[in-house]
């Protein structure tokens, strides 16, 4: 179990980050088996020949993907957590995520520490293959760990990054309004199953349950916030080892629909013969509140498309818009939710 003791001013400087680095190793996880791929097996389907052409081609991968534990310490220097940031939730989705700043911090991993992260990982493990043994003690081993991450981000993740992002960017704001209005009860609610919210007087708990249930493990933020990071592809993870910041990982929400609403049927069906099908599509997609560009990006229609069908939702009562920042939101009235409700 692990427990992180929660301040006043922790809130206040909690931090969101989106994480493309941290994606690419996800996603290779479930590429590899290693993760459960969920309601992501249609994506995972569709990339099996190119991660096998990629495991064909640059061995390193393999070698990543030999150090893949569950409940049990994994590398740091290959996911590194990003620093996240504050502001307003406008600010929370510009200019983050910048996969070639994340790489570069992995690429300037000091040798020594990459050999104790390695031995650390590789300890109680089943030996593993020679070729791969000879990668993980090479001199360049690095460099060569550090291009197989590249090289997996451009083959499995950047292709649909636009689509990848407008869930992670929502996500964030969904959690950044929680947190901000209702504090870390509700924030957490929905996080993980794993995660629960203790209130302890003027402090709180964030209580994680992990593989090794016989061993408590307790830390406190002391106002340092925290970073939390939405996932595509991966499962809850925890940092609160030092030179990281206290962070975690967790699922983000809206991964069903992560290449569109599904098919419509039954009532969505109907919704669409009485509005339209594009604008049914759009009203189904606002079950969390949306930009124009994310939902370009996730319906794969034009941008003058989408914002006619939003200005005759908006008009006919179905949606409102909300101005945050530079950015513009839209959400669906109650009106517009019964509609969309299956």
């Amino acid at each position: 179990m692990l427990l992180i003791e929660v301040g006043p001013l922790d809130v206040a400087h909690t931090r969101y980050a989106i994480s493309p680095l941290g994606e690419a190793m996800n996603a290779l996880r479930v590429a590899a088996g290693e993760q459960p791929a969920g309601p992501l097996r249609p994506w995972a389907e569709r990339i099996a020949p190119r991660y096998r052409q990629l495991v064909r081609e640059i061995p390193e991968v393999e070698a990543l993907t030999t150090l893949f534990r569950r409940d049990a310490y994994n590398a740091d220097f290959i996911q590194p957590p990003p620093t996240g940031r504050r502001g307003d939730l406008a600010a929370l989705t510009t200019r983050e995520g910048d996969f070639a700043a994340e790489l570069a911090v992995v690429r300037a991993t000091p040798l020594e520490r990459v050999r104790t992260e390695l031995a650390r990982n590789l300890a109680g493990m089943r030996r593993p293959p020679r070729h791969v043994q000879q990668i993980l003690t090479a001199p360049d081993v690095l460099t060569r760990l550090a291009d197989a991450i590249e090289a997996a981000w451009h083959a499995l993740v950047e292709p649909d990054w636009p689509r990848l992002r407008t869930v992670l960017e929502r996500d964030l704001v969904h959690r950044a309004g929680q947190l901000a209005m209702d504090g870390w009860a509700a924030a957490l609610s929905d996080l993980d199953p794993r995660v629960r919210w203790r209130s302890e007087a003027e402090r709180g708990v964030i209580e994680v349950r992990t593989g090794r249930r016989d061993v408590q493990e307790r830390h406190r933020l002391d106002g340092t916030g925290l970073l939390l990071m939405p996932t595509v592809f991966g499962t809850l993870i925890s940092y609160v080892e030092p030179p990281w910041p206290y962070a975690l990982v967790y699922p983000a929400r809206g991964v069903a629909n992560l290449f569109g609403p599904p098919p419509a049927h039954g009532g969505a069906a109907a919704l669409a013969r009485l509005i339209g099908p594009h604008r049914a599509q759009i009203l189904r997609a606002l079950a969390a509140p949306a930009t124009t560009t994310q939902l370009v990006r996730q319906l794969g229609l034009s941008l003058g498309a989408v914002g006619g069908h939003l200005a005759v939702l908006r008009e006919s009562g179905l949606i409102t818009r909300t101005r945050t920042g530079r950015s513009v939101r839209y959400e669906r009235t109650p009106l517009g939710d019964t509609l969309a409700a299956d």
